[in-house]
């Protein structure tokens, strides 16, 4: 039985380096202490304590530095090679443990001692043997570090201690867990620790090669990748197809890479490439993606028009484009102004209201032109379908964006001039409601992060300035209405059509029939009896047709021979267009019983409104004639009860209404007629066909009544004002809170009529019936 014996030897630190018990190698030792430890042991009796230092790049280790176990070693030879350095080859004998460590002046001196191991060997050593063999096996196939025939070597020895240590000198363990097996002392447990290690061992092994097999997978269908896309355009090059589908993807991606798309819009966009790259081209889907590739690429994502932001330039090209909507140049130069202060406005959304032909659409292409933007516009008249606004989603046949994304598209920048045309004349079905569709594009808070259904990535419309045009505000629903700024333009005077006519129709219709200032020549009042008697507009749409025609009638003169030169005269134009189409009110010859002129406005702009009261015996019903609406017919019967209450104090019969019938007339019975501000107009004809007292033909009126006599006010001023002024009045009847309209009037009408603010029914009577103080 082996035991244990006690030494006094010198001592070898190695770095990196483990030497276990019957182990014969080669050492190359360079250190000054360990050659002088070397020398000394070589001059006693060969021993040699081997021992392994903790950290490698030590020098000049201390005790703390070594471990505390280590090998008793035999050196068997010593060779001094040129360099200086010592080659020995050394024999491993026992493991031991240092006692004592001496300091010696030259080199390391150690008391040990020695822990053989036991001889016997019973049978559960024998199965851990066969079990770690059985392991190591198992390692060697997986291992390339480590060979077959190690395994066949180590399967030969018969002691289980020396089969554990030399098993894990082959391991490529740490060296604290090499250690770890030096130090255990115990053949069993020393077995089943490096079990457990080349078990460890070979579960990483089988791990790495599975891991090895996945690369190993992935390289070869990159490599079979490249392999058939190289054969691919070999194919393709032989068939003249150029780059086919790989060529385009190539391009693709380098019209992305100009496009500066945002980087969740370039992720999707790469995403679907990969897809489109995958999908044959025979494949339905592929022509889908590729077309929503392309809208990608197409929409401007980061192109802006810088704008000019010079006030006196941009209020030039407005007046110089329109004459007259004072309102909504004022508003466009504020805006210019604000964004030269702070360069950093959000896009206005403007909403231009009023009747068909006054330049909504022409003012919208000059703001852009003032701006320096480029203009889109896109017509919403007849849209019923959510679909039109915010597109479909892809997955449907014939998907494609909304109105807003194509008309982005065509602008080719983030910051144009867009005008949604018609946004009152939007109907809804089942389909959805494109209005409430549009809430989102019209919001300044919720468009910048715009969704279409198709192109399902945020798009910003921040930048653009949106401008709406409607005829009618009342059918715009609600929220919408909320989110634009509505400019009216309520239409032109006759002096701005005359002033329109010269300057720009007449110009431009000149021009496009070949025809210059010495061939043609349009006198005013030949202007204005185009406006007058062939025209019924608010606009100024109808007397551009007007003034082409003339100018037709004129080209064909002049090519036929007979004038030169043209000069068009008031008797003239109805040469040209024959008889008056249109008669507009024209103030009574003299002061009539029971007529009284109104003042009505229409979408055609102002007109005069004669309301005729006939008195006959009868049993006091009440008749209204004249295609009148609901309110209008309401406020008869409120001027009628109003001169019932009253009609001691207007010297009228208190019983009239039960001796009498009573009609009111509103001439042009074809036309329909509605609205409250013929209140005070039906009493004043009432009255005055009850008392006999006739009305002022030179003074006309326009005020809600109430069953009070209160005079209410009314909308419309200045149209109605100017066809007070046209129809040939001196004398406009106002209610008194509709004085701050009054600005609104051209000066030049103002000049030329009185205006009377009223809030009762008998100031009215005093200045419309003669023969009151007025």
């Amino acid at each position: 039985m082996a035991t244990n014996k006690e030494y006094k030897i010198p001592l070898l630190p190695l770095r990196g380096l483990m030497v276990f018990p019957t182990m014969v190698l080669h050492l190359d030792v360079g250190r000054d202490k360990s050659i002088q430890a070397l020398e000394q042991a070589m001059l006693e009796d060969q021993l040699v304590l081997l021992t392994t230092q903790k950290e490698v790049g030590i020098d000049d280790p201390t005790e703390d530095d070594l471990f505390d176990w280590g090998t008793l070693t035999k050196v068997k030879q010593m060779l001094k090679l040129p360099n200086g350095t010592l080659r020995v080859l050394v024999e491993g004998l026992e493991r031991a443990k240092i006692e004592e460590l001496i300091e010696e002046e030259t080199h390391w001196e150690a008391r040990i001692v020695t822990y053989p191991d036991l001889e016997d060997k019973d049978t559960e050593d024998e199965a851990l043997m066969r079990t770690l063999l059985e392991y190591f096996h198992t390692y060697t196939k997986l291992s390339k570090k480590t060979s077959i025939e190690t395994y066949h070597t180590v399967s030969d020895i018969a002691e289980p201690g020396r089969l554990a240590d030399i098993i894990t000198s082959h391991l490529p363990l740490k060296m604290k867990d090499k250690q770890n097996i030096l130090e255990i002392t115990d053949v069993k447990e020393r077995l089943q620790q490096t079990i457990s290690y080349v078990n460890n061992e070979k579960e990483v092994l089988q791990l790495e090669k599975k891991i090895g097999m996945r690369v190993k997978r992935s390289m070869e269908r990159t490599q079979k990748e490249y392999y058939l896309r190289e054969q691919m355009k070999a194919i393709q090059k032989e068939l003249g197809e150029k780059e086919g589908k790989l060529g385009e993807v190539d391009e693709l991606k380098q019209k992305m890479e100009k496009a500066k798309m945002p980087e969740h819009v370039e992720k999707t966009f790469l995403k679907e490439l990969d897809r489109y790259e995958k999908i044959p081209t025979s494949s339905a889907e592929s022509a889908v993606i590729r077309n929503y590739l392309e809208w990608l690429l197409s929409l401007p994502w980061s192109i802006s028009t810088e704008d000019q932001l010079n006030i006196i330039r941009a209020e030039a090209i407005l007046h110089e484009d329109h004459y007259g909507l004072e309102k909504v140049k004022e508003r466009v130069l504020e805006y210019l102004a604000v964004q030269q202060l702070t360069q950093s406005l959000k896009g206005p959304i403007l909403c231009l209201a009023g009747p068909p032909g006054v330049g909504k659409t022409s003012l919208a292409k000059s703001i852009a032109k003032s701006l320096g933007r480029n203009f889109v516009r896109i017509s919403l008249g007849g849209v019923r379908d959510e679909s039109e606004i915010r597109g479909h989603r892809k997955t449907y046949v014939g998907a494609m964006p909304g109105r807003i994304i194509q008309g982005m598209k065509k602008a080719g920048t983030i910051n144009p001039v867009f005008l949604l045309d018609e946004i009152d004349k939007m109907s809804n079905d089942f389909r959805g409601d494109p209005s409430a569709a549009l809430l989102e594009v019209l919001d300044p808070e919720q468009n910048s992060n715009f969704s279409d259904h198709y192109i399902e990535e945020a798009y910003d419309l921040s930048n653009v300035m949106f401008v709406a045009t409607a005829n009618n505000l009342a059918t715009i629903p609600g929220p919408l209405r909320d989110r634009m700024e509505i400019i009216t333009i309520a239409g032109y005077t006759e002096l701005e059509k005359l002033h329109i006519a010269k300057d720009h129709l007449l110009p431009k219709q000149a021009r496009d029939h070949g025809l210059t200032k010495g061939t043609l020549q349009m006198r005013d009042d030949a202007i204005l009896s185009l406006i007058r008697h062939y025209t019924r507009e608010a606009g100024v749409r109808s007397l551009e047709r007007q003034i082409a025609s003339i100018c037709r009638k004129a080209a064909k003169i002049i090519v036929s021979g007979e004038k030169k030169r043209i000069v068009v005269t008031e008797k003239a134009i109805v040469e040209f267009l024959g008889k008056h189409i249109f008669r507009y009110g024209q103030m009574e010859e003299e002061d009539q019983v029971g007529v009284a002129t109104g003042l009505a406005y229409t979408t055609v702009g102002g007109d005069t409104l004669s309301i005729e009261v006939s008195i006959s015996p009868g049993k006091g019903k009440l008749i209204l004639t004249g295609k009148l609406g609901d309110v209008m017919k309401e406020s008869a019967q409120a001027a009628f009860s109003y001169i019932r209450s009253r009609a001691a104090e207007l010297n009228i019969d208190p019983d009239f209404n039960e001796k009498n019938d009573i009609h009111i007339h509103v001439p042009e019975g074809a036309v329909p007629k509605d609205g409250p501000s013929a209140g005070i107009t039906m009493a004043t004809a009432l009255i005055s066909a009850l008392t006999g007292k006739p009305v002022r033909r030179n003074v006309g009126m326009t005020g809600e009544i109430t069953l009070r006599g209160r005079v209410l006010p009314i909308g419309g001023l200045k149209e109605k004002s100017l066809s007070a002024h046209r129809a040939g009045l001196t004398k406009v009847i106002l209610p008194k809170d509709n004085e701050k309209d009054l600005e609104d009037i051209p000066e030049s009408i103002r000049e030329q009529l009185t205006f009377v603010l009223v809030s009762q029914l008998d100031e009215v009577l005093q200045h419309a019936l003669a023969g009151e103080n007025s």
